[in-house]
């Protein structure tokens, strides 16, 4: 069990221009936003707010993305009909769009969400699953990039795929290292104006000038179907708190891989480790981030 530590590499001055910005623009009191504690400050945000989350993803994981946003004190809902889908969109404090079994109805649902969240000033988060590995899903999640999604959270084959690089993805398995990605995250990020995540063994989070890493985690967690879903949903759930998005996406990837490191320290396999983590989400506090957490901002422009 490591503490974080906090290493300022090349681009101090940068990393320093960062701090003062995003210290401004975060609820929390903390004045260095990527610390455990800032992270437990966020954490507690969410807790007291509960935002309402709003997802449009696969049927496969539905249950288990509604379970992890339950079990971190937020509320979830996943209505999908073209009737109802604009007025419950401006209603939600976030919208999550997975493109997880895509459809044309589905696609045109999403769109339409997307559409909504943008035009009422709501946060939402695209997971483009597949991209880069299925023409069809990379030219959709190109076009919903266009509405201006507050988040962008995938594997490094997806982020690549989406940015224009090549890569080596297989349907929504990666075959590219996260850190491999970084370039084309920090492109994405440029164009769209979203927080790209790169998931993987460490997670890349960048806004197109700063960088952060987190580094929690287990290998264990990728035998388990809608981990990167739940953990795309936590995003949704931070930016609905009012956290500002920098630092709540790197909040919620931390979030999520502390909890699954929790779980996967317990579990003697998959089948154990998906409850396992519904359980850790719900028993983070700060004493649990302040041992295990560690993020640390690599750099700026």
């Amino acid at each position: 069990m490591r503490a974080l530590s906090l290493t300022c590499l090349p681009g101090a001055a940068s990393v320093d221009r960062y701090r003062g910005r995003h210290a401004a623009m975060t609820r929390s009191p903390t004045p260095e936003p990527m610390t455990p504690a800032a992270v437990a400050d966020s954490l507690a945000a969410v807790r007291a707010r509960a935002p309402l989350v709003h997802s449009l993803t696969s049927a496969v994981v539905a249950n288990f993305t509604a379970n992890a946003l339950l079990a971190l004190g937020c509320a979830a809902a996943m209505v999908e009909s073209l009737d109802e889908i604009a007025g419950f969109t401006a209603g939600a404090d976030a919208l999550v769009v997975n493109l997880g079994m895509l459809t044309p109805v589905r696609a045109q649902a999403m769109r339409l969400a997307a559409d909504t969240a943008a035009a009422a000033g709501k946060p939402w988060v695209l997971d483009p699953v597949g991209a880069g590995a299925i023409a069809a899903r990379t030219g959709f999640a190109a076009a919903l990039c266009a509405l201006r999604p507050s988040a962008i959270r995938g594997n490094a084959s997806e982020i690549r795929g989406l940015a224009g690089y090549s890569g080596t993805g297989r349907g929504v398995d990666t075959g590219d290292v996260s850190d491999t990605a970084i370039a084309a995250a920090v492109q994405l990020a440029r164009q769209t104006g979203a927080v790209v995540t790169v998931s993987g063994a460490v997670d890349y989070i960048t806004d197109g000038t700063a960088l952060a890493a987190v580094r929690n985690g287990h290998p264990m967690m990728t035998r388990v179907t809608g981990m990167g879903c739940a953990a795309t949903a936590i995003v949704g759930a931070c930016l609905g708190a009012g956290i500002a998005p920098f630092v709540a996406v790197t909040h919620a990837m931390t979030l999520t891989a502390v909890a699954g490191e929790m779980a996967a320290g317990v579990a003697s396999g998959p089948g154990s480790l998906g409850p396992g983590y519904l359980d850790a989400l719900y028993r983070l506090d700060a004493e649990c981030l302040n041992r295990l957490a560690r993020l640390q901002l690599q750099a700026g422009d």
